[in-house]
């Protein structure tokens, strides 16, 4: 099964490596998609040097971004991760971890 990890961004250059390489940590098997909208601050290379794929969405506002991940993106589960903070990825085990691990969990947004 085919697990897919949404991070849109824009300006998270302090934060998205640690993300990233939280969810690599936690959910080896999953592909990390990262969506930059306008970032300045290096934000896209940062997130491929941590090992995501990078992709552009020049259409300012989460909205477009998310729009286009769901066309663009397909696997069997998506996560959409949509606050960075490292909180996140520890949230996604307390969760519902049986449900994660047996693959039954669609759409959970932390």
């Amino acid at each position: 099964m085919k697990t897919a990890i949404l991070i849109p961004c824009y300006n998270e250059a302090k934060t998205i490596e640690k993300v990233i390489k939280d969810f690599k940590k936690s959910m080896p098997n999953a592909v990390i998609y990262v969506y930059d909208n306008n970032s300045t601050d290096g934000t896209d290379e940062i997130a491929r040097e941590a090992g995501a794929i990078v992709r552009y969405e020049y259409k300012q506002g989460k909205g477009n971004v998310v729009r286009r991940m769901f066309r663009e993106i397909d696997a069997d589960c998506y996560i959409l991760h949509s606050r960075l903070t490292s909180r996140g990825t520890t949230m996604l085990k307390r969760r519902n971890p049986h449900r994660i691990r047996n693959k039954q969990h669609f759409g959970l947004e932390l």
